[in-house]
């Protein structure tokens, strides 16, 4: 496991229809099988070329890396980190593979669902995802014929002029450069 001890819950609940009778077990990097990765071990203070010597052996090693969070960066108070995507994106740019698990594709929303109706009977156009990450969140909605509702004053606050609300022709400027657009759009929940 490629992550802090936070994320140590993400074993402990995995639903059997997703293990299919297979058990995941952590074992150090020269025993492993593939790598899960949930993040940077310390994302206050490393950067994905930290890992590059971890990469290196797991790579040689021929290990797929399954990233369970495909967003680059995310927010965190003040200051911007980097998530289990970066480094997911740094081992390929290295030779090695990468699978990925999460917003945008399909698998999470698949998961979603399912976990959603054990509950309730949510139709699909009741559903609205919510996001900042527009290459994820957003794409991932799209993908999925989701309504969707990019936060504006997240990771893409300067892009798109957001201090209250986003500025209109900013926020499409930048739509526009993505290629994807939202239903709604609005600066901040509150």
């Amino acid at each position: 496991h490629l992550g802090p001890d936070r994320d140590l819950g993400f074993f402990a609940d995995l639903p059997a229809d997703i293990l299919k009778g297979r058990e995941i077990t952590r074992v150090p990097l020269d025993q492993a099988e593939g790598i899960v990765c949930t993040g940077l071990f310390d994302d206050d203070y490393e950067t994905p070329d930290d890992y590059r010597a971890t990469f290196l052996y797991a790579k040689n090693k021929g290990l797929k890396l399954l990233c369970t969070n495909p967003d680059l960066i995310v927010d965190k108070g003040e200051r911007r980190i980097f998530c289990a995507g970066s480094l997911a994106q740094a081992y390929e740019e290295m030779g090695g593979t990468s699978l990925y698990f999460g917003k945008p594709w399909p698998a999470i929303y698949d998961l979603a669902r399912r976990r959603l109706a054990e509950i309730a009977d949510v139709q699909d156009q009741r559903i609205i995802c919510i996001g900042d990450g527009i290459r994820t969140d957003i794409r991932g909605a799209i993908a999925e014929d989701l309504d969707s509702l990019f936060i504006t004053g997240g990771l893409a606050a300067m892009e798109t002029g957001t201090v209250g609300q986003p500025d209109p022709k900013k926020l499409n400027m930048y739509i526009n450069a993505a290629q994807l657009s939202p239903t709604y759009a609005i600066g901040h929940l509150r």
